[in-house]
Order: C-alpha cells, then sequence, then structure tokens
C-alpha cells in the first residue's frame, strides 16, 4: 500500500499546459479537457492546478472522478492529495456506487480507507429508500453508511427517524443507537436501540421500547414486529394499553396479531381493567384477548385468580365478552362478594354494559353461597342459583331447584336470636349489607326454626360445604399466590 501511495499523479491530457510562477508558485496549470490518473483512478476536469512535487492536484469546473469503474462522482471543485490519497470535493457533489447514489455540498473521499465523510447534510438514494443525515461516514467496501444528527431513512411505506443509525445499501437494514421512531402506515414505533428492516418491515426494538397500534400501545423490554404479517412480540415486562376498552394487560411476554386483533399473554399475565374507578385485575397463567374493541373476549387460562375491592374471586379458566358483558368461570370457581362465599360447578356474571358494574349472576349446578357468623356459618344451597346485584352487593338471591338454607338470625342489635334450617325446591332471599333480611319459600319447606343453644351440632353444615377463604386474595398483589383449591370441609 506504502509502494502504491508514492506512485504520482499522471497527466493524461491537457489542451494547454503552462506555468506562471507569480500567481500560481509551484505549479503546472492544466487547461482544456484535463485528465489526470492515479492508482486505478481517473479525474477529468476544465481546469487544475498540479503541484508536481507535492503530488497535489486542485481540479476545477465539471470535475468527474472514475475510479474502477465502480465508483464515480461529480462535483465543482476538487482537491486530491497522490500522497495520501484523500480526495476533498464540494460544489453539488453527487457519488455513485453500484448501490446508491449520494448527493452532498462537501464530501471528503480517503481512498485507502474507501471511506466517505459529510458534515453539511446529504442526501442518498438507493433502490428502496432514500436517507438524509447531517454528518455522516459511508464505507464502500461494507456498503454501509453511520449517519448522526437528523437522520431520516424513508420510502413510501416506512420512515425511520434517528439521531445515530448504521444503513445497510444493499440489505436496506438499519441498526440504530438513541431514541429513533419508526413510522409506517399501521403503526408507530419508537425505542433507544434496535434493528429495522426497511424492506421487509421487520424490527427488533430494545430500551424503552413501544410500537402504536391506533388506540393500542405496546411496551416491553424489546419488542419483536412484523408489518406485513401483522405480527409483534414482546418480551420483558411487557404493558400493553387499550385506550378504547380502558384495559392494560401486563406479563413476561405477550404476541399481538393485528389482523385478528388478538393478544397472548404469559408469564405473570395480567388484564387490569380500568373503566371504573375500582380496577379490576384479573392473572392466569396465559391471558388470550381476541377481536375487535367492541366485540372483544378476554379468555384466562389456569390458576386464575381476580381481585377488585369489593368483588375477589378463583378459577381455573375464565371468559369474559365484553360485548354481552357476560363472565363465565369454570372449575372449582369462587367468588368473594362482600361476606358471601359463592360456588358452584361454573359460575356467570353479567355486568352493565353502560356503567360497567355488576348486574346479575347464575351459579350452574351445585351452587353454594356461605357467610360466616361468628356462631358459625349461614349457608345457601341449590341446583342452580340466579342473583341480582345493586351497587356491586347482592340484593337478591333466587335458588332453584333442591334449595336448602341455614340462616343465623339476629336482631336488630345484632344479638343471635334463632338458627333456621330449611329445605325447599325454590327459595327466594332478599338481602341487605349482605345479609339476609327476607327468605320467601316458594314450594313446600321442610325443617324447623332453632332457639341458638338447641340447634344441633351434626345440622350445623350442608352437605359439600367447603369453606375457601384461605384461596381468598386480600390485596392485588396476592393474585399471583398459588393457593392450592379447598375441595373438603376444613370445618369438621
Amino acid at each position: 500500500m506504502m509502494h502504491a501511495q508514492e506512485k504520482k499523479i499522471q497527466i493524461l491530457n491537457a489542451e494547454q499546459t503552462y506555468k506562471n510562477q507569480v500567481k500560481y508558485p509551484g505549479a503546472i496549470v492544466l487547461n482544456g479537457n484535463v485528465k489526470v490518473s492515479h492508482n486505478g483512478a481517473t479525474l477529468d476536469c476544465s481546469k487544475a492546478l498540479f503541484y508536481q512535487n507535492k503530488n497535489i492536484l486542485h481540479a476545477y469546473g465539471d470535475v468527474f472522478v472514475n475510479q474502477g469503474d465502480t465508483i464515480t462522482q461529480k462535483s465543482e471543485y476538487t482537491n486530491y492529495n497522490g500522497n495520501t490519497q484523500k480526495i476533498i470535493s464540494w460544489g453539488d457533489v453527487v457519488l455513485k456506487d453500484p448501490s446508491m447514489r449520494l448527493e452532498t455540498d462537501t464530501l471528503h473521499f480517503d481512498r485507502v480507507t474507501q471511506q466517505l465523510t459529510y458534515d453539511c447534510h446529504a442526501k442518498i438514494t438507493d433502490d428502496n429508500n432514500e436517507l438524509n443525515s447531517k454528518n455522516g461516514i459511508y464505507s464502500t467496501t461494507e456498503k454501509k453508511f453511520t449517519a448522526t444528527t437528523n437522520v431520516v431513512v424513508h420510502n413510501p411505506e416506512n420512515k425511520l427517524e434517528s439521531n445515530h443509525l448504521d444503513y445497510y445499501t444493499e440489505t436496506g437494514h438499519t441498526y440504530f443507537y438513541g431514541p429513533s421512531t419508526i413510522t409506517t402506515e399501521q403503526s408507530v414505533a419508537k425505542a433507544k436501540k434496535g434493528f429495522y428492516d426497511t424492506n421487509l418491515g421487520i424490527s427488533r426494538l430494545t430500551e424503552d421500547a413501544q410500537i402504536f397500534y391506533g388506540n393500542r400501545i405496546i411496551e416491553g423490554d424489546s419488542i419483536y414486529s412484523d408489518k406485513e404479517k401483522g405480527f409483534a412480540s414482546s418480551t420483558g415486562n411487557i404493558v400493553m394499553t387499550d385506550t378504547i376498552n380502558e384495559t392494560i394487560i401486563k406479563g413476561g411476554y405477550a404476541e399481538f396479531f393485528r389482523f385478528k386483533d388478538s393478544v397472548f399473554v404469559v408469564k405473570k399475565a395480567l388484564a387490569i381493567s380500568t373503566a371504573e374507578v375500582d380496577s379490576l385485575f384479573i392473572h392466569g397463567d396465559t391471558l388470550l384477548i381476541t377481536g375487535k374493541s367492541e366485540e372483544r373476549i378476554i379468555r384466562a387460562y389456569h390458576r386464575v385468580k381476580f381481585f377488585k375491592t369489593d368483588l375477589r374471586g378463583k378459577c381455573d379458566s375464565l371468559h369474559t365478552n365484553q360485548k354481552t358483558g357476560i363472565t363465565k368461570m369454570f372449575k372449582h370457581p369462587v367468588i368473594w362478594s362482600g361476606e358471601n362465599q359463592i360456588t358452584g360447578d361454573s359460575i356467570h356474571l353479567s355486568s352493565n354494559l353502560e356503567t360497567n358494574k355488576l348486574d346479575s349472576l347464575f351459579i350452574k349446578r351445585n351452587a353454594f353461597i356461605i357467610q360466616k357468623d361468628s356462631a358459625g356459618f349461614s349457608q345457601i344451597k341449590g341446583k342452580n342459583m340466579y342473583g341480582k346485584f345493586v351497587d356491586n352487593q347482592l340484593s337478591s338471591l333466587l335458588t332453584k331447584g333442591n334449595g336448602e338454607v341455614i340462616n343465623y338470625a339476629r336482631d336488630e342489635d345484632g344479638i343471635l336470636i334463632a338458627i333456621l334450617k330449611m329445605i325447599c325446591s325454590n327459595i327466594l332471599f332478599n338481602l341487605e349489607d349482605n345479609s339476609i333480611q327476607t327468605i320467601q319459600f316458594l314450594m313446600k319447606p321442610e325443617g324447623k326454626t332453632y332457639p341458638p343453644l338447641d340447634f344441633p351440632t351434626e345440622l350445623k353444615f350442608l352437605k359439600g360445604f367447603v369453606w375457601r377463604e384461605p384461596e381468598k386474595p386480600l390485596t392485588k398483589e396476592d393474585i399471583f399466590i398459588d393457593e392450592p383449591v379447598i375441595l373438603e370441609n376444613n370445618y369438621k
């Protein structure tokens, strides 16, 4: 390389050659159709000053440089040092290689390292994109731009904005460092570090990564996105916010399918409904949210728990239809509403679509409601039960089929006055402040009312009694604790 750098610039053509030591001391003046060569490159211009001893050429007017028929450059002025093989060009500079076109006002070209440098803004175009930046370095061997300050890479479908990135002209791949934004017709993505394939619309974002899809915001430690497939996955501390449905989804890993409008979440998966002042928190091993905003369905699978100040629950799987306002709980479901423990083979909750408050309750098969009294447990049992809520508290309850009740009755001063034990197919209960106020036996009842001291011990539990209070989440953090399901009477 040093031997190559010692070669002198060769004059190939000039219509006029002379010296003027007064005006151009030490220079040979070349005029008209000037052509010189050096180390595999040629330079054409209208006029040049050639400092032969220093091996330096100053070229003026319609300067054209051709390096190996792969890199060409036009400019108004060029200074070339044959010893260092460094070129400085200015004035409407246009440089081309097989993969791109660069336009700027001033350009530095190091032929030894094959690097171009600019610091006064440049526009680079290739087959797919246009890049603009204030400063930059281009490696002709790697086909790579390192662009800084006000960088924009765009085509009709995508735009990437950053202050520092690497861009490869042959592949359209970009690696950005520092706060950056990717804008497409479908989304806006932001991150402090990441990769973006401008041709395929694929990105990997890290450090404060965010993607905005209309009314949804996805955040995470890292986010992968494929524009054509409408797919995104997020890993680590993911947060998905739905501003229309007023829900927040959290977890350790999530997948979002834009065309199906669905989300899959695992690893401490959590759904938060913020539609009311008292937010609802739902946790399960897996969350699946599908459907457009007006028809959204939330499914939670395995070790499901939910928490609300006035409502707690647990089951193995949960299904919520936001269009109908119905939530269904399956496999050992339990709800704690006020002081009431509610269980059955499955439980259906209906909400008012306008107020988002609980409206009604359906317990399907083996319905059982328990309320702890200081003297024992009030219990309601039946084949099925139907309940109504007022201000998220049970106000009435209808037991249909195989109805049974144990009720600890107290007077206005809270003194226990009687214990009722009855059997009746259908029973209607009216409640106030979570306490039974009236009981209507709709068919022929059997049983009796006992003075408290005469109530037989063997009658204090209805068949199927299970007290599951130890499983109840006391705080929203408790929904992540996997308490084992209690299936047998633990008060015998």
